[in-house]
């Protein structure tokens, strides 16, 4: 195992054992790096490396932090890696969110109160009828992030968001290429709220299977 690798699992350790918790200030550098039998460059190259991982929070001047551990701010380099995906991935990353959405779908039914139902239905309502593919896309993010967001689950949220920007292209793409998608994706959009207002969770889950599958099934085939 590398130095730095060593150091960073010997800090990690410290946080899950309990030894350092969320919002603890590290010992200074000196004394950490002698209790930890590493030395004091390992030390901080680990303590670089845990703080892009938004791990730990290096205060300028003030010292080094655990940060808050928050889901949603560990996931946060999930979208850094995200970034640097290849076109030939998109698949796997619609198949993610295959898996996950219409969980995340499913909760929100039970979660999600009448103003955020008004809100979404108000939203599809000023697209109109034939929506240009770009505004059709940038309501079709902000539809799918309110509900996973109504869900209730921060982790699952993080996640989704991280994963839907890889697939923003492709659902570009299609818009501009395949017969009726415009209105395909409106009618679903109306079919997933229904299911909302509703309270059926498991015609909110099928819904939005079939909603992200379209675009797996179309990309598939177009690839």
């Amino acid at each position: 195992m590398a130095v730095t690798d060593e150091a960073i699992e010997k800090i990690k350790a410290m946080i899950v054992s309990g030894a350092l918790r969320p919002g603890d200030r590290l010992p200074r550098e000196s004394e950490l790096a002698a209790g930890l039998g590493l030395s004091r460059n390992s030390l901080r190259e680990a303590v670089r490396a845990l703080s892009l991982m938004r791990i730990l929070d290096v205060r300028q001047g003030d010292g080094t932090y655990v940060s808050s551990l928050d889901p949603q701010l560990l996931l946060e380099a999930l979208s850094f890696v995200v970034d640097f995906h290849r076109d030939d991935t998109v698949l796997e990353f619609l198949a993610v969110r295959r898996i996950l959405e219409p969980a995340a779908t499913a909760l929100a039914a039970a979660r999600l109160d009448e103003r955020c139902l008004d809100a979404l239905e108000a939203r599809l309502d000023s697209l109109g009828p034939a929506p240009s593919v770009e505004e059709l896309v940038s309501a079709d993010l902000e539809f799918h992030r309110a509900i996973v967001s109504g869900s209730g689950n921060s982790v699952l949220c993080s996640l989704l968001d991280g994963l839907s920007g890889p697939t923003t292209r492709a659902r570009v793409w299609r818009g501009l290429t395949q017969e009726d998608a415009v209105g395909r994706t409106l009618r679903e959009h109306r079919a997933i709220l229904g299911a909302l207002r509703d309270r059926d969770a498991e015609a909110a889950r099928s819904w939005a299977t079939v909603h992200i599958a379209s675009v797996e099934h179309w990309l598939r085939s177009a690839l």
